[in-house]
């Protein structure tokens, strides 16, 4: 059987030796005759897995010990509630800057909760000699103005990256959900970072959220228990039945990124793939991207055939080749391949070669 190259935007592909491993301990984990997905989350076993992950991912990411990590349920969407309803009482306002649908989508969430008096927002891409830009705006103001600010550094649909870090008076929010892990951050430059689970972290359904402490002081807008990070992180994350297999993943996951060498080692990875990408759409007038080069994605590159009318044949042809899951969203439409952590230098030559010889082979 040939290798399947998986570049779905998520859920994603999960490194090979993370799901042989889940193959293998499936029915029976650690010993016990049953599967993780069977034990009691209050069981010492599990309570152990948890443990080791907080404290692996506490080391992968360098984070410091005034943050509370914690494993929530709900993924990207739920978190886009949940900041808002833990961080925005007593009329709090809060600023969303926007770059890409994920973006929009979060600030959206705010205004149906709270209404647009507590809401402001600034666009920050545009269109500078036909590629889409970001220019970052000049925050400042009294320290009260906003609760936080919000932004997401990368976005999955637009194929859009911010790579410069946002300089604020308030607690600057991240939306990571595509792009933890895939390089080195400062957590102490971030009042919360949280990320769905399903593009570098494991399956769906699992959410991290890394917190500073001093954040939970803020009056909330009496947020459901199952969405508190006050008492998730008064119970260790264990208020209620978490995602147990989700975060078993996860762990699996975050032993084979130190495995690898840590992030440091999987962005110098990162860096290559999308290089070699980026540089065979540049050099083909078959291809075209529509990103600034300094804003362009390194875990969703998104590129067009100038020719529209292959998009189906260039699909048919890819998948029959191995290469699933390139369609674009169905918003910017194209294709886009998400080459997150886990996909292998090797995936990404393949799908290089692939459009080097589906280029060749429909060019006049």
């Amino acid at each position: 059987m040939s290798t399947v190259y998986n570049f779905c935007a998520g859920p994603a592909m999960l490194p090979p030796p993370v799901m042989a491993k889940a193959q293998a301990e499936l029915l029976d984990w650690q010993g016990q005759g049953v599967s993780v997905m069977e034990v009691s989350h209050r069981g010492a076993p599990f309570i152990a897995l948890a443990k080791a992950s907080e404290a692996d991912l506490r080391e992968l990411m360098n984070i410091p010990d005034n943050y509370h990590v914690l494993f929530m349920h709900g993924g990207g969407r739920g978190q886009f509630a949940a900041v808002v309803n833990n961080f925005l009482g007593n009329n709090g306002k809060a600023l969303y800057l926007l770059s890409g649908q994920w973006s929009k989508s979060a600030a959206d969430e705010a205004v149906r909760l709270v209404g647009e008096a507590q809401i402001d927002t600034i666009e920050m891409v545009s269109k500078v000699n036909g590629l889409n830009q970001v220019t970052l705006p000049e925050l400042n103001g009294p320290t009260t103005q906003y609760r936080y600010v919000h932004y997401c550094p990368n976005e999955t649909v637009d194929g859009i990256e911010i790579f410069e870090e946002i300089d604020a008076p308030w607690p600057v929010i991240a939306d990571m959900s595509s792009t933890i892990m895939s390089r080195q951050v400062d957590v102490s430059k971030f009042g919360m970072i949280y990320a769905g689970a399903q593009k570098n972290i494991g399956p769906s359904g699992l959410s991290i959220v890394i917190v500073r402490k001093d954040l939970l002081q803020l009056p909330p807008v009496n947020p459901s228990s199952i969405m508190d990070y006050r008492i998730a992180a008064a119970h260790d994350s264990m208020f209620n039945t978490p995602p147990t297999f989700a975060w078993y993943l996860a762990a699996e996951v975050f032993k084979w990124l130190q495995q690898l060498g840590g992030v440091a080692a999987i962005e110098t990875q990162n860096k290559q793939k999308a290089e070699l990408l980026y540089q065979c759409i540049d050099e083909l007038a078959f291809y075209k991207n529509g990103v600034a080069p300094q804003n362009r994605s390194r875990m969703n590159v998104t590129f067009q055939l100038q020719d529209e009318a292959l998009n189906k044949d260039f699909l048919a042809d890819a998948e029959a080749n191995g290469l699933v899951a390139l369609k674009g969203h169905r918003i910017v439409g194209g294709m886009r391949a998400s080459i997150y952590n886990a996909m292998p230098l090797a995936g990404v030559q393949k799908l290089v070669d692939f459009m080097r010889a589906f280029a060749e082979k429909h060019t006049a």
